[in-house]
């Protein structure tokens, strides 16, 4: 076995994990949890106020 059969071996094993990551993203069991992660940077959000409305200076 020389370093080109090494190479070889190699791309296939990270060509199979690559296959496996994309099968896992896009499994329908993931969908709700990448939903919820997806809306997780607006729920943090709390709504402006009328004193906080823009257009007002702040002091």
């Amino acid at each position: 076995m020389d370093i080109n059969d090494l190479r070889s071996l190699f791309t296939v094993l990270v060509f199979g994990a690559f296959i496996g990551i994309v099968a896992w993203a896009y499994s329908s069991k993931r969908k709700q949890a990448f939903d919820e992660a997806a809306r997780l940077p607006l729920d943090d959000d709390e709504p402006a106020s009328q004193e906080n409305a823009v257009g007002q200076k702040h002091n």
